[in-house]
């Protein structure tokens, strides 16, 4: 069994082996690029390591791996040019390097690349990978058109809330698992439990993002500390203090996420001040933990020898322990 960053590591290598400079140039050098930017690799990692826990070398899920991070680069460059994002891991976006007709050609080729990868698999194989990964597509777009639906609407459930990131960025991290699972030919059983250990996880990681947006340390967390409430953004934290907050909160909170004031950091402090103090803050950490503590119940209910859990467990206690 590898460590994650050897299997980090291990796809990396294949990466660059197989995602390579060709023409036309304005095609693929995009392409290169934007995977070339790094990032975690969480997903394909998630891909490699299943595929050892259940049984399987993991060099043969590295054409799912790849596959999956085609997919999930794919989406980002297209939600770039959505959001009209300058910067994508502290560097230029695509379609700012290139321009936006090349970023939406090359994210569409990107896409088109990643059911390619599948085709090196034998038959059933193939047939359910394609299956997985079209279920999982549709969703994440489903779960991006649910997010740009709640930035115009005035009402938004803490359960609508909670599908939204399930469908945009937990079924992600189910899938990439499940992958790892088909590729070692693992028991239907055991693909749908390492699925929904993913799929909880993904949630609480979400969660959990949301939380250190406004509250983790502005040294480690890598990006601006209160993102989401200058942009106004209809987070947990946000949905759970309309829901708890005395009237007069709850109407000074609309006010503030309804402003966009040249300095926003007195509004940053004021907001999260609001979430301390309607409790929405501590909501949400009992909701990572809840589902958390749900995943590793699923994890205790997949039929492998307990030592191979381990590394799930690690992988999904390192996430939750992140402060970044």
């Amino acid at each position: 069994m590898l460590t994650v960053d050897r299997y980090r590591q291990e796809f990396e290598d294949y990466l660059s082996q197989n995602i390579v400079k060709q023409e036309p140039a304005n095609l693929y050098d995009p392409m290169v690029y934007i995977l070339g930017l790094g990032g975690k690799r969480v997903r394909p990692v998630l891909v490699l390591m299943a595929a050892e826990i259940l049984g399987s070398d993991s060099k043969k899920a590295l054409d799912a791996a790849l596959a999956i991070e085609v997919f999930h680069n794919f989406s980002l460059v297209h939600d770039d040019i959505m959001d009209d994002a300058p910067l994508r891991r502290g560097e230029q976006t695509v379609h700012e390097r290139w321009d936006i007709n090349t970023g939406i050609l090359s994210g569409d080729a990107m896409l088109i690349k990643a059911y390619q990868l599948f085709e090196k698999y034998p038959g059933e194989t193939f047939r359910q990978l394609a299956e997985l990964f079209s279920s999982t597509a549709i969703k994440v777009c489903e779960g991006q058109q649910y997010d740009m639906d709640f930035e115009v609407q005035e009402k938004v459930s803490i359960d609508d809330y909670l599908k939204m990131i399930e469908y945009k960025t937990a079924v992600l991290v189910g899938a990439s698992l499940k992958m790892g699972a088909i590729v070692a030919e693992a028991s239907a059983e055991n693909c749908d439990r390492i699925y929904e250990f993913g799929r909880l996880l993904g949630i609480a990681f979400q969660l959990q993002d949301d939380y250190l947006d406004a509250f983790g340390d502005p040294d480690s967390f890598g990006k601006q500390v209160g993102g989401d409430i200058i942009e106004n953004k209809k987070t947990f934290l946000y949905l759970s203090s309309l829901q708890h907050a005395a009237s007069r909160e709850a109407m000074q909170l609309e006010h503030l996420y309804s402003i966009n004031p040249p300095d926003p950091s007195s509004k940053v402090e004021t907001v999260k001040g609001l979430f301390e103090s309607s409790g929405a803050a501590e909501l949400t950490r009992k909701e990572i933990e809840k589902y958390t503590t749900k995943a590793f119940e699923v994890l205790e209910e997949l039929q492998i020898p307990e030592e191979r859990k381990k590394p799930l467990y690690n992988f999904g206690k390192g996430l939750m322990d992140r402060q970044v």
